[in-house]
């Protein structure tokens, strides 16, 4: 597909989402994003999101409890908890820290907390994912980030704070919509959506190659496999999974 053609659909959503963009010129859209309509959103997204991947996510969390600390306690780091999609596949007794930049989730994640007391909730941290300074280096066993690496400022920078606040032979685990294939149709619904779709759903970026990122971080070993989530009608299929050790 042209580049013509990404420029005519971009102005095509647009057009559509009007609205929006109007209220994101006026300063109004943003707080009623992050308070109110993308904390609702997500909460039905990743019900949908974990229901598609419960297989993926139970294989992919099967070995945590391989990485607990000397003192056979594991502690646990989620960057960007969300509404606590992941909670229900970590094993019993493992210490929870959640952290997110955006404090509005509360709600859901009390939802998901109660229903989940099968672990331990240590506290919850407002802070991004490039800056977890609230973290004391090599203090936690494992962090946790899915559908995270969309929205951050800096891969490259989350990434630096992960490898610091594990500790030596702690373990990364992710699960993220990525880039789809170059010259692919599904690339091109990526590239049309991206300006819009990045505006309505609080910075999430739709054409991160993230793979690479993991690659280029100084990790000693990474598993990691790009698979088909099926999501119809949504430029958020190709992901990747798996994990990776400091």
């Amino acid at each position: 597909m042209t580049e013509p053609s990404v420029l005519f659909f971009r102005a095509c959503l647009a057009l559509l989402a009007m609205p929006i963009y109007l209220l994101s010129f006026l300063g109004i859209w943003e707080p009623f994003c992050k308070k109110i309509f993308f904390p609702f959103f997500l909460e039905k997204l990743t019900a949908v999101h974990n229901e598609k991947t419960k297989k993926q996510k139970q294989e992919l969390f099967r070995n945590l409890p391989d990485f607990r600390g000397p003192s056979g306690e594991l502690r646990l780091l989620e960057i960007g908890t969300g509404c606590g999609a992941n909670f229900q596949f970590y094993p019993p007794g493992c210490r929870v820290t959640c952290s997110d930049v955006n404090p509005n989730f509360q709600q859901g994640l009390s939802r998901s907390m109660n229903k989940n007391q099968h672990i331990h909730y240590e506290r919850f941290l407002v802070a991004a994912g490039e800056d977890l300074h609230q973290v004391p280096s090599g203090s936690v066993d494992a962090v946790v980030g899915t559908l995270l690496l969309c929205s951050v400022q800096s891969v490259s920078k989350t990434l630096k704070e992960v490898l610091r606040v594990l500790r030596p032979g702690g373990v990364f685990y992710f699960l993220e919509h990525v880039a789809a294939q170059p010259s692919s149709w599904r690339h091109f619904w990526q590239q049309s959506c991206y300006p819009t779709w990045k505006l309505v759903f609080d910075g999430c970026c739709l054409t991160r190659e993230i793979w690479k990122d993991l690659e280029g971080a100084k990790f000693s070993e990474l598993k990691l496999q790009h698979i088909s989530v099926p999501l119809p009608w949504t430029p958020i299929k190709p992901h990747i999974i798996g994990y990776a050790v400091k």
